[in-house]
């Protein structure tokens, strides 16, 4: 699709806002393997970042998601992964199906506030024997008059110390025999006036491969009371909720992937232009700028595919396909981008100080999170009619 000047003046926006308050501060924030959530994402909202496609009536600025696209391929140049991940929960994980499907009353209570910048959010699907087979959560929300009692627990949860709120997919009914229509979406408040809320333990601060200033943790629920009315839609449509919000967030990794891709390759062009061996820069080796312009290829190869869904997106259709096929191409392609340009650093690759060795660590999350690869090809499979017992 055509990108219009307002677009083109959203991304110069956004990439002022990088450069001026968070690329400078990214060595501290991965140093101490957090970043300050609350004060960055005030400074986000205050600039109208966390609401770009979100409703008007909650703050949100009402545009489609082409120009939620164009903010994510900004916030790519963000010199580590962690940070643009966490954002990315915020605006397009824990929040789509709360602004589809949320009533005006949990909309105003929890979506407003993440819009303005007030509210840090998380999303709550992952438990320590559920990753991407989410059907199978244990987590459970009984009915206890107008509550929901809490109990079990959420694994690798991003901004999962810092949150104030998590979007929790939880088991409401016990009586039913699906395992797709007996779950709910439900807001849980992590916090109550600054304290933890009754019942909510922080369990640990999960120490990763990559991603290190992402605050990523294991969260308990004991016994957790939540008023019924912070149900996100209908009761038993929370599976149905999830499928549909994953594929804002599989759009986002897509984006994030491709922009992330072309900035290694820059960059590693611009390295091996200046770095000499054998008395000629290392990009003069046919080996080097032929594998650089091949990769670059295949970037604007998938950039092509994700915006094309992206366009059925904005146009009503049914992106899962299209979505699920640029996450799979994306991911797998960000390792093989980053793993190759690193190669190319030679030693300098390998040390902790380039670029390119934080987007190896950083990348590799890509294929496990958000549906693994392997999630990814059943749903291709699927909408390509080609599971087994269908021939």
């Amino acid at each position: 699709m055509e990108l219009t000047s307002e677009h083109e003046e959203l991304k110069r926006s956004a990439l002022k806002f990088v450069e001026a308050e968070i690329n400078p501060y990214v060595n501290q924030w991965e140093e101490e393997e957090i970043f300050p959530a609350h004060e960055l994402f005030k400074k986000l909202g205050d600039q109208g970042f966390l609401g770009i496609t979100k409703p008007e009536k909650y703050g949100g600025a009402g545009l489609d998601y082409s120009y939620g696209a164009v903010l994510n391929e900004a916030l790519a140049t963000i010199n580590c992964g962690g940070v643009p991940m966490a954002i990315g929960v915020q605006t397009d994980m824990s929040t789509p199906a709360l602004a589809k499907f949320g009533s005006e009353y949990v909309c105003n209570e929890f979506l407003k506030p993440s819009i303005a910048g007030e509210y840090v959010s998380c999303i709550g699907v992952s438990e320590p024997h559920a990753g991407s087979d989410v059907a199978a959560i244990k987590t459970t929300a009984i009915r206890d008059g107008d509550d929901y009692i809490i109990n079990g627990s959420k694994m690798w949860i991003t901004n999962g110390t810092q949150a104030d709120w998590m979007c929790m997919l939880a088991n409401t009914d016990s009586s039913s025999k699906s395992r797709h229509l007996n779950k709910s979406l439900i807001c849980v408040p992590l916090k109550e006036n600054g304290k933890r809320s009754k019942g909510v333990t922080i369990n640990r601060k999960l120490k990763k491969l990559g991603m290190h200033s992402s605050d990523t943790a294991e969260i308990f629920f004991d016994n957790v009371r939540v008023p019924v009315k912070n149900l996100i839609g209908e009761a038993g449509q929370g599976f149905v909720y999830q499928m549909i919000q994953f594929q804002e967030e599989r759009l986002y990794a897509a984006i994030g992937n491709y922009a992330g891709c072309e900035q290694a390759i820059l960059e590693t062009i611009d390295y091996t232009r200046q770095r000499k061996t054998f008395g000629k820069p290392i990009l003069d080796n046919q080996i080097v700028h032929f594998r650089l312009s091949e990769l670059m290829t295949e970037v604007e190869a998938l950039k092509a595919l994700t915006w094309k869904g992206i366009e059925i997106h904005i146009n009503g259709g049914d992106c899962t396909k299209l979505a699920s096929m640029s996450k799979l191409k994306s991911t797998r392609l960000a390792r093989e981008v980053n793993d190759s340009c690193l190669q190319y650093w030679g030693g300098m690759g390998y040390m902790d100080e380039t670029p390119i060795s934080r987007r190896f660590r950083d990348g590799r999350l890509g294929s496990i999170g958000g549906g693994a690869d392997e999630i990814m090809l059943g749903i291709i499979s699927k909408y390509l009619d080609i599971l087994p017992g269908k021939n």
